[in-house]
């Protein structure tokens, strides 16, 4: 992002950051925790009026996971739904459709695993039951927990999401700058 912290640009009158957790609110979800690493004070600052839970990672440049780690060591719960910070397209109501989602499915199946999809994509954010937290917490891979997904085929339950807006993250400029072009 050309030296800039993705997280802290400014969109619809917030930071990305601000504007992800505050629709990760408006969805119901009982317990926000945010996992910070780089530019920590600057993010801390970004957010700190939100009713959010903050955790560190001081081996936040070593990959995703580390991340993840750091809130399932500190979350409690049912399960974990794993939202990208920079994904300021999904709306409350679609993470209210994980959560619901997730919520039907633990109900018969403990080992369930929730994975968003739209015309057969799969996307972000994947909600993990709370039965998986040791294979998290344990997970070598760096970039995420793909590898725990691959391996519980039997408790994937696919949610057919209305947009694709799961798909739809801010990696570099361009990204940025077609955000701020939709409506």
């Amino acid at each position: 992002m050309e030296n800039k912290n993705k997280l802290l640009l400014p969109y619809k009158g917030k930071t990305v950051l601000a504007h992800t957790v505050g629709n990760i609110l408006s969805a119901g979800i009982e317990e926000v925790i945010v996992v910070t690493g780089f530019e920590r004070g600057l993010i801390e600052e970004s957010i700190g009026h939100l009713p959010v839970r903050i955790v560190y990672n001081p081996q936040h440049e070593e990959g995703m996971t580390g991340s993840i780690q750091a809130g399932v060591r500190a979350a409690t719960g049912k399960g974990y739904m794993i939202c990208l910070s920079d994904m300021v397209l999904i709306t409350p109501g679609e993470y209210l459709l994980l959560k619901c989602t997730f919520e039907r499915r633990h109900a018969r199946d403990e080992r369930c695993i929730c994975l968003p999809e739209y015309k057969g994509e799969k996307g972000n954010p994947v909600i993990f039951s709370s039965f998986h937290r040791d294979a998290i917490l344990q997970h070598p891979e760096k970039e995420g927990c793909k590898g725990i997904v691959r391996v519980h085929p039997e408790h994937q339950y696919h949610v057919n999401m209305p947009f694709g807006n799961i798909l739809k993250d801010m990696d570099d400029p361009a990204a940025y700058q077609s955000l701020l072009r939709d409506p």
